[in-house]
């Protein structure tokens, strides 16, 4: 990214804060309230998301607290469900997409040489389709888990349901639309001189991430559509009803072939960034460019190859298995060039120990230990013992919040100076990057063993031999919501009084 870029990112800071003097309060709403520009619609996506973000942590605080105890603690098994489906729609959803759009939005352009996204107004109305979305779900709330499984979310009379699915309608929409103008804004407005063979990782990344939106996203989209149809208009896609008889396990396959897929929209866009943050943190230029750019490639390739893991226990014929088991463990095949590659680039390099440094790492190190345990639940017999039990849980938050919620902290912590024009405090950051470590370990590590024990997932009242390791976890959950509070306390002490940031803010 080019000096003139940063120094046109300060002066929107500066232009922002004066906006605030002149104007006040309702100027800057009426700003961003009928802006296109993608810096302005960049920054709404981040702030929007970690909104939901907040709000799915409490969430999953009170669930901690709930299963740390015998009996009823704070809320009824009816309220828990709840809690359990928004938490997972959220975090998925409304935060880790999200948040990753608002990034590639704020560097995606400035990193092909382009002014504006390609299409300005599909952009913002990308994002005024998400925010309604948003709040549908919370306003619905339904129990019916995240993964919306038939014939549950087909019987279930709620109004919740539906909200919850007109809801993730929108979403599927907004992010296609998005999808569409990340695709245009790469291909067809870089600068000359930025081609496939030089252009920044991280725009590679979101590449092979649009491209798996726009293969991926209408599939779900449709099965959301299909299931309102079954609630309202007699049809019979996934459950009996008074026309027909459906097919459950027709919901499951629609809902994986997006899913899995999904973890990978969710990830790649984050190692693109990681592959922009350890050469520059390390004063060394990549490891194998080419093996990373096409190791996403692989990735986006066999990522429609493995979603049947998902459904092992489901009675697929053996052979069916036998494909899915060992593309599941092929996937890893490209993740471990990524590994291997940043690694490489550190070797003998000069680190500097900053934020973005610490949460790369930790990323690189959270997300191997959830890629390891993929790789060993893609083995049949294996899956066949641990589905359904914590072990899953400790897994999936391995991946997407060891690996996705870290690389988020990493980037937001190297582009933080470009987008204000000030660091980021970095005694607090270190203190951000150690609490969130430790709690997130202790979280989540303990639920390999429960999960081995047998304990079941989504459990409103567990055992009592499985209280401690739950109350640990409950302990471990308080510490990660700590440590974020320390990071939105860095943000605002920044914007205000954090160090200026020169034009090359990590040089």
């Amino acid at each position: 990214m080019t000096g003139r870029y940063r120094a046109r990112a300060r002066g929107l800071a500066r232009g922002m804060r004066l906006a605030v003097r002149k104007t006040g309060l309702m100027g800057l709403l009426e700003r961003y309230l009928t802006t296109t520009r993608h810096t302005d619609i960049g920054v709404m996506y981040i702030t929007t998301a970690f909104v939901f973000f907040v709000m799915a942590g409490i969430t999953a605080m009170l669930m901690r607290i709930e299963t740390a105890f015998a009996g009823r603690t704070i809320v009824d098994e009816a309220t828990y469900n709840s809690m359990f489906t928004v938490h997972g729609t959220t975090m998925i959803f409304l935060f880790m997409i999200p948040v990753l759009v608002g990034l590639a939005n704020w560097v995606i352009p400035k990193h092909v040489g382009a002014p504006d996204m390609a299409f300005p107004r599909l952009n913002a109305l990308s994002y005024w389709t998400y925010v309604p979305a948003g709040v549908l779900i919370w306003v619905g709330m339904p129990a019916i888990g995240w993964t919306g499984y038939a014939p549950l979310s087909v019987w279930d009379k709620g109004y919740g349901v539906d909200l919850w699915l007109i809801g993730l309608v929108l979403i599927g929409i907004s992010s296609i639309l998005s999808a569409v103008n990340f695709l245009a804004t790469i291909v067809i407005l870089r600068r000359p001189g930025v081609t496939f063979r030089n252009m920044s990782l991280f725009v590679w990344g979101v590449l092979v991430t649009v491209v798996l939106i726009l293969l991926a996203t209408p599939v779900l989209t449709s099965a959301f559509t299909m299931l309102l149809m079954d609630r309202h208009m007699g049809t019979s896609f996934f459950a009996f009803t008074r026309t027909g008889v459906g097919e459950p396990l027709l919901w499951e396959h629609l809902f994986w072939f997006y899913s899995h897929p999904a973890v990978y929209i969710m990830i790649l866009p984050v190692m693109g960034a990681i592959s922009v943050i350890i050469p520059r943190m390390s004063r060394r230029p990549i490891f194998s460019y080419w093996g990373i750019a096409m190791s996403s490639v692989a990735i986006l390739a066999l990522s429609f190859t493995v979603w049947a893991h998902h459904m092992f226990t489901t009675g697929l014929d053996l052979r069916v298995k036998a494909i899915f088991m060992y593309s599941s463990m092929v996937i890893a095949v490209p993740t471990g060039i990524k590994v291997f590659s940043w690694t490489a680039t550190m070797w003998n390099g000069r680190v500097q120990l900053k934020a973005p440094t610490l949460f790369a790492l930790g990323f690189i190190s959270m997300f191997v230990i959830g890629g390891i345990s993929g790789v060993f639940q893609a083995s049949v017999p294996l899956d066949y013992m641990v589905r359904g039990t914590y072990w899953l849980v400790a897994h999936i938050h391995y991946v997407l919040f060891g690996g996705s919620v870290f690389g988020v902290f990493a980037a937001l912590y190297f582009w933080f100076p470009d987008m204000t024009g000030r660091y980021l405090d970095e005694r607090l950051g270190a203190a951000h990057f150690a609490i969130t470590f430790v709690g997130f370990n202790m979280t989540y590590f303990v639920m390999h063993w429960m999960g081995l024990m047998g304990l079941p997932r989504r459990v409103y009242d567990p055992p009592s031999q499985f209280l401690l390791g739950n109350q640990l976890s409950m302990v471990g959950a308080m510490v990660l919501g700590l440590a974020q509070l320390i990071f939105i306390i860095n943000v605002f002490y920044s914007i205000r009084r954090g160090a200026p940031a020169p034009a090359e803010p990590w040089e």
